[in-house]
């Protein structure tokens, strides 16, 4: 009796000093799209929660298939559309949805090179034309407008030989810089702060879609409360000139 008490008691007494330690970490998924501002509100986010941010950073369809595939978080920043799906699916919780920025879809060019005319259809179009590479993102949150642009430009089987699809922002931005890519397309957010290369210019008007990113609280999560208060503090007066400072436009609430 007296060894089965001491083994409970142990075992009450871990259970209670690791539960805590559990619960002190928010863990996030996020899309590349708003990894730039998330690096610059992550602080103000672990500040109003009271908890520190572990973040997973990826393309909005691949984090998706790890949130389906059974992987633990608290808190997920991903296209409106994924959101929509995942709280249909019962992965995040509905009413806990919350659009948080926008982004334009841009061209890419390694700094210090000439930036070529993407300001037109016809320019854009000469643009791919002359481009020994292009490259984006293979299943980014830009591709269908992309995509939708080149078959508009009927270029879509005339620049399929040349065109190297990448795994992630992060990777297509340092393949551009280090040369390996001509132009290169991905969200206007993930073009600005990437070292190396520069903005060449947004898609043209009428094949330009702007992207947005929403927040969303799992279901399951163990820091519900806490991922609230951190969504808050992404969306505050104070966050907006932060945001905007890496070519997103913040969602007026």
């Amino acid at each position: 009796m007296t060894k089965t008490l001491t083994r409970a008691a142990l075992l009450a007494f871990l259970f209670f000093r690791i539960a805590p330690a559990q619960d002190t970490e928010i863990h996030i998924v996020c899309s590349n799209g708003f990894r730039a501002a998330m690096e610059k509100l992550l602080h103000d986010g672990e500040r109003a929660s009271g908890r520190t941010a572990k973040v997973q950073y990826g393309a909005s369809a691949n984090l998706k298939k790890s949130i389906e595939s059974g992987q633990p978080f608290d808190l997920a920043v991903l296209t409106p559309q994924i959101i929509d799906e995942l709280i249909k699916e019962g992965k995040i919780a509905a009413g806990t949805k919350v659009d948080l920025a926008s982004s334009g879809v841009g061209l890419a060019v390694r700094a210090g090179t000439h930036k070529p005319d993407v300001a037109t259809a016809a320019s854009m179009k000469q643009t791919l034309l002359n481009a020994k590479s292009i490259g984006y993102v293979g299943v980014g949150a830009g591709t269908p407008a992309i995509l939708d642009m080149l078959d508009h430009l009927g270029l879509r089987d005339a620049v399929q030989s040349k065109t190297v699809l990448q795994e992630g922002a992060s990777e297509s931005m340092k393949n551009l810089a280090a040369g390996k890519l001509d132009v290169d397309f991905a969200l206007i957010s993930e073009i600005l702060p990437a070292s190396g290369v520069e903005l060449a210019g947004p898609l043209p008007p009428e094949f330009q879609r702007r992207i947005i990113l929403s927040a969303g609280i799992a279901s399951a999560g163990t820091n519900r409360e806490a991922a609230g208060k951190f969504v808050k503090a992404l969306t505050s007066p104070g966050a907006a000139p932060m945001v905007k400072s890496v070519g997103l436009e913040p969602i007026a609430k």
